[in-house]
């Protein structure tokens, strides 16, 4: 990696989409708490750094990211039914963390780490939505760039330390900021981030 390209990048935004036919504000990073990245190491959106990357601090923006540049088309095959057994600890179904709505880490057979949206619990199944809770939405982002940089070596060895699962350990620059929508570069935090 060239880290000499590396931007360390905030931005304060709105976030709307379409709900419903209404356009609803899906969720804002303020200027106090802003969204905040590293480019080229594949923490946002591509699309979306690709908007933000060439601003300079002070910029503005207003655009629109499309479903297949945002997190793609909503599909149903990606809804499964578990069997209740999978959420248990010690013996007992987990109700404290696995009710509707509530957004649950999971791991597949190799290790890989995503997040599903339990939809139902029935008898002894559990409907759980593997898909992007912005999935099948077009994105429209409106904001300012707040901060534009060269990222030093301490936030990019943070930033490969977070990817790499060891936690972020303080601010680590890319989507872990205090901004509304919140998670240390978790999925399905929306804001650019995968």
């Amino acid at each position: 990696m060239n880290t000499t390209s590396n931007k360390y990048i905030t931005v304060a935004y709105e976030l709307y989409s379409d709900f419903d036919g209404k356009n609803e504000l899906v969720e804002k990073a303020t200027k106090e708490h802003p969204f905040q990245f590293i480019s080229d190491m594949g923490t946002t959106l591509d699309a979306f750094e690709a908007h933000i990357k060439p601003l300079e601090k002070g910029g503005q923006f207003d655009f629109t990211l499309t479903v297949d540049e945002a997190y793609g088309p909503y599909e149903q095959e990606r809804v499964l039914e578990l069997d209740k057994a999978v959420f248990t600890i010690n013996g007992k179904f987990d109700t404290e963390h696995i009710y509707p709505g509530a957004v649950v880490p999971l791991m597949n057979a190799d290790g890989a780490r995503f997040n599903g949206t339990i939809v139902e619990i029935v008898g002894d199944k559990v409907t759980v939505d593997l898909n992007h809770p912005l999935a099948g939405k077009e994105l429209h982002f409106i904001g300012e760039v707040v901060e534009h940089r060269e990222a030093t070596k301490e936030e990019i060895q943070e930033m490969l330390n977070m990817l790499s699962g060891e936690g972020c350990g303080g601010g680590c620059g890319g989507g872990c900021g205090d901004h509304e929508c919140g998670g240390c570069g978790e999925e399905g935090s929306g804001c650019g981030c995968h």
